[in-house]
């Protein structure tokens, strides 16, 4: 049996790796990380580079990886080397969403873990901070399609927080602000007073509230807990570097022509979205996928101070006072 199971645990629940279990029993900082990226976003066998240099960045901050996928039916939060590899290389790694949890764990399916599965599970499993590229949000042409991401819903009803580059800049910037909004999730500008742009540093979008260190995320997150009512995600949204930004006039261009391309070919539904990204890499000659990266990088490193920061303080309201 492998060091991630245990026998006495209910089968739906996540298995923890011996190393995130550990921590979290030592009050250490542990950072959850999806594994989509790894399985859908990147191409082999740079998927599996980039997946250990991410674990290695939050490794080097002083925190423990805990990426997140479904082997043969269970839930594992935190991945052993022989595991990370087999969601890089297995062509028959499902793309699991939080609605597709339940049937994959019934039926012994294996899958990478979207945001939304990644918060959820991660939150079962009393993590607290998750960094990812991009979250979902409101598709353009919404009033037509009612097409919207289950991220923010499940953003909404679970208390993680979230260190994101903003939401993918093929949406609809605008309204997924209003709608995490409605849904009363909290959005942080990290150092910046303008929501980023996903492969820009800027959507040109503000936010009303900005933090310019891992501390003061760690303040917001306990002032949450003081608090109480519904738990829901806290946003921190860290621009990538204008020196790693794609270049706006080229994403502009491309974008608008993709868009355009995707109206006559009649793209529609969960198909809009990798045409999109697809369309964008190739019209950018890749700059994309690296500007991309560049954000996950900048995230996962974020991420890992914010842990940190949190980890160190005390948690208990009584003795802040």
């Amino acid at each position: 049996m492998s060091s991630n199971a245990s026998h006495s645990a209910h089968p739906c629940a996540p298995a923890l790796s011996a190393e995130v279990r550990a921590a979290l029993a030592a009050h250490h900082p542990v950072v959850a990380l999806e594994s989509t990226i790894i399985a859908h976003g990147l191409p082999r066998p740079r998927n599996l580079r980039v997946a250990e240099e991410l674990e290695g960045l939050v490794r080097s901050a002083g925190a423990v990886p805990a990426t997140i996928a479904v082997l043969d039916g269970r839930a594992h939060v935190g991945l052993e080397k022989d595991q990370l590899e087999r969601v890089a290389t297995d062509p028959a790694m499902r793309k699991l969403g939080h609605r597709d949890l339940a049937p994959a764990l019934a039926t012994g399916a294996s899958g990478a873990t979207t945001v939304s599965a990644t918060a959820f599970l991660a939150a079962r499993a009393g993590l607290r901070v998750f960094a990812t590229g991009g979250l979902g949000g409101v598709h353009r042409e919404w009033t037509r399609t009612q097409d919207e991401s289950a991220d923010l819903r499940l953003l909404a009803r679970t208390g993680v927080t979230v260190v994101c580059a903003g939401v993918k800049s093929i949406l609809d910037v605008p309204a997924t602000l209003q709608r995490l909004e409605t849904l009363g999730v909290t959005v942080l500008g990290y150092g910046t007073d303008r929501f980023p742009g996903f492969y820009l540093t800027s959507s040109g979008e503000p936010v009303d509230w900005t933090v310019r260190t891992p501390e003061e995320v760690a303040e917001v997150m306990r002032a949450q807990d003081e608090l109480g009512g519904p738990g829901s995600a806290l946003i921190v949204a860290n621009p990538v570097s204008m020196a790693d930004q794609l270049d706006p006039a080229l994403h502009d261009r491309v974008l608008a022509e993709a868009l355009e391309e995707c109206r006559e070919r009649g793209v529609v539904g969960q198909a809009v979205t990798p045409f999109l990204l697809d369309r964008l890499m190739r019209g950018t000659g890749g700059a994309s996928l690296e500007a991309n990266l560049a954000a996950v990088r900048g995230n996962v490193s974020l991420a890992a101070r914010i842990s940190g920061a949190w980890a160190a303080a005390p948690q208990d309201p009584a003795a802040r006072r």
